[in-house]
This record gives C-alpha cells, structure tokens and sequence, in this order.
C-alpha cells in the first residue's frame, strides 16, 4: 500500500508552481547562471588563429577533442575561456571519493559529519586547480607545437592560456556550486546538460545537411531518431529499475510507550555507477587514439601509428576494449560509493535486519551478493546504451551527440531535476497544508 507521500506525489498538480515562489526564484536563478555559463563559451582565448585551428579540429573531431568539445557545449572547438569546462572538477571529486575509502585520515573526515564534509571539497578545490593547471598548461603547448594556430608564440602565451583555462575551471566550479546551494538540481550535472543540450541544434542540422546532400539516407536519419527515442524510453526504464530488500523493525519500548514494529525497503539502483563509467572509458581510450592522430599529421611512426590502425575509433579491438572498460568501472565506482559493510551496520545499530539473514557479517555478504548481480545487469545495460550509438557513428560519421553517453547524461540529469521539482512542489503542498491545519485550529 502507497504511504501518505507518495499518494499525494501522485496526485501533485504541477500547476501549484505558480504559487511556489521560492521554486520560481530558485528557477530563474539557474536559468541565468546557466546563461553566464553559455555566454562564456564564446570569449576566445587572446592570440589563437580560428581559421588554423578549425582545420585541426575537423581532423580530429572523432577523437577526444571530439568528446570534451560535447562536455563542454562547443568551448573547445571555439578555444573558449570555458574550454577546460567543469570536468576537473568531477575527475578532481571522484578522485577525492576514491581516496576516502582507501585513506584512513579522509575516511574520518567522511564520518565527522558537516564539518568533515566541508575539509573534503577544500581538498577536492586544491585538486581541481592542480589538474586543471596540468591540463590547461598542456594545452597551451600542445596548441604551440600544432602549426600556425598560435598567432604569437612563446612564454607570455603559455602563462597566460594557463592562467586563463584555469580561471575559468574555477569560476565554473564556483557556479556550480551555487546552482546547487540556491538553484535547481546538481550543478555540476545541469553545466554539462546544458553544453550538450546547446550543441544539440547545430547537430541535427549538420546531419540533415548530410541527408541533403546524399551522403547519410533519409532511411538512416529516420531509423537514427527511432533509435534515439527507444534508447531514450530505455534509459529511463532502467534509470528507475531498483532492488528492494525488505527491511523488518521490531517492537520497541520507549518510556511508558511501545511502538510497533516497522517495515521498510532498502532501495538498490540497478545502476549505481551512473555515466561515470561511459565517461572514463570513452577518456582512457581516445586520449591515444587522438595523441596517435596528432603524431600521424606530423609524420610520426611506430608505436603511435599502430595505435591509430588497431585502436582507431569504431575499430573491433576499440569496441572490445570500450565495452571492457565500461563493465570495469561500473564495478569498481559501485563498490567505491556502496558500502554493503556500513550499511549492515547501521542497520544492525538501529534494530532493522533482512527475514532469514542475521544481522551484522551475513547481512554484509547477502547485500553485497544483491548488488554484485544487478550490477551486472546495469553493466550490461550501459554497454548496450554505448555500444549500438558508436556502431552508427563510426559506420556513417554521424555526431557524438547522437552517442550513449551524451544522451545518458541528458535523461539521467533531466530526471534528477524533475525530481528536485516534484520534491520542492511536494514541499510546499505540504506547507500549505500545515497553515490550514494551524488556521482552523485558531478558529475552534
């Protein structure tokens, strides 16, 4: 039987978001700070010549480039202040994530509650300058030793690109956070959103450009937006597929009072993992695939260009590899943010145990027997997500737009916010019931 909430989740009247002010603030707050977000990725960095670096990305834009140039809603094909985007900050806080369930001193950070928390993402703001400083300066000399894209090369160059990427890491860094403290949803999460949700329009057209001019069917454009649609409707299906363990409360006394026994779920996502597994397999395997691709313009041999004949993007070992990785990390990120031992635990601290499982070490095991097997379900599922796009897009050159992970990251990312919406809207339903409540009660 449904609880009171979520009967009145079910009957929650979007209209009611008139009447929500502090939603509506919290809206439009996003929406600009999100089109700050935008408006940056059209500030070029000073010194770069267009033309010159147009003609290189187009070489390259089936590589890495290609990827972060979606991440970071078209900064990178542009050579924006925004190029680095927000993605430091998520490599700098999953590594953050991962050292504290390895570290003792981080893991006692974790458990010490706000303050902890708060020790946590200074560290994870250090790291992120670090790496974006790594990447930025990498950038400026990669964009040195890359023909004539630099107009005036040189030291004053390479500080000040470095300077400038950095720059603006951190103040995307800032935003994000704001978004998520003032405004609606995750902000890191809602940057990428838009970035990718931003290129969407130019992509489509390029691909109707293709149709009109003979090179892709009208038969595949038409069978590539069925496909979107059913990849879509998937996504949701198995974004919202979870494994419920029953959870059992006895009677307990407190005082004079006994209250009864309880019963509840402990929810499993069938994907735990999220789209960070697409996202560093895609990382780790296109890096050399675009370093070999740089190599090759220059005339390099050997090792490099092997690379580039065996592991080029759509290549069989590619795909072999690609899925690999993919059911590597969506194992290895689950077991980094699920701890079926701290979860046995606190249940056994509050009094809650499985039918049929003792508490403590055999309710560790069973839940972790669980998770092992969906999550090689939700594996499975992100390397069918990833797999049948990249068919398409190394076979007919079709956008990265159209790939797994962009459209992964869209609908995981516009469900959490709808979620966030239907909590604030369920949130003041409930407000509003209260004043009622304490109004008539004036009234008797």
């Amino acid at each position: 039987m449904a609880s009171a909430a979520e009967q009145l989740a079910a009957n929650l009247n979007f209209g009611a978001l008139a009447k929500a002010d502090e939603l509506k603030k919290r809206i439009w707050f996003t929406l600009g700070a999100l089109l700050v977000y935008r408006l940056g990725t059209y500030i070029p960095l000073p010194g770069i010549n267009i033309d010159a670096l147009n003609d290189i990305f187009k070489q390259q834009q089936q590589g890495v480039l290609g990827l972060f140039n979606m991440f970071s809603g078209g900064a990178v094909g542009r050579l924006a202040i925004f190029a680095l985007n927000i993605m430091p900050y998520i490599s700098a806080s999953i590594i953050i994530q991962l050292l504290t369930s390895i570290v003792p001193s981080l893991e006692a950070l974790k458990k010490e509650g706000e303050g902890g928390r708060k020790v946590i993402n200074q560290y994870t703001r250090y790291l992120t300058v670090v790496l974006a400083t790594f990447q930025a300066f990498g950038i400026a000399k990669g964009l040195q030793g890359s023909g004539n894209v630099v107009t005036n090369p040189g030291l004053f160059f390479e500080v000040s690109t470095t300077i400038t990427l950095v720059g603006g890491t951190m103040f995307l860094m800032w935003l994000g956070e704001q978004i998520t403290a003032r405004g609606i949803g995750n902000g890191s999460s809602l940057i990428i959103f838009a970035g990718i949700v931003a290129e969407l329009p130019s992509a489509i057209a390029g691909t109707l450009e293709l149709g009109r001019q003979g090179a892709v069917s009208t038969l595949l454009i038409l069978g590539v937006l069925v496909m979107a649609a059913a990849v879509i409707a998937f996504i949701v299906f198995m974004e919202r597929a979870q494994r419920r363990l029953l959870i059992n409360y006895p009677k307990r006394q407190v005082g004079n009072r006994v209250y009864e026994g309880q019963t509840s779920f402990l929810p499993l996502k069938l994907n735990t993992s999220g789209v960070i597994p697409p996202i560093f397999a895609s990382s780790l395997l296109l890096l050399p695939t675009t370093i070999a691709g740089f190599s090759a313009q220059q005339g390099g041999t050997g090792f490099l260009a092997m690379v580039s004949a065996y592991l080029g993007h759509g290549r069989p070992l590619f795909m072999l590899a690609y899925a690999g990785l993919i059911v590597f990390f969506a194992f290895f990120y689950t077991a980094i943010v699920f701890n079926p031992t701290e979860t046995a635990d606190n249940l056994k601290k509050h009094g809650g145990f499985i039918p049929g499982i003792r508490p403590g070490e055999r309710t560790a095991e069973f839940i972790d027997k669980v998770l092992t097997r969906i999550t090689v379900l939700g594996a499975g599922y992100l390397v069918i997500i990833c797999m049948l796009p990249e068919l398409l897009i190394s076979q007919f050159a079709l956008p990265f737009y159209f790939g797994g992970t962009s459209l992964l990251i869209v609908v995981s990312v516009t469900m959490d916010t709808v979620a966030q919406v239907h909590g604030h809207l369920l949130a003041h339903q409930y407000e509003g019931l209260v004043k009622k409540a304490k109004l008539r009660g004036r009234r008797r």
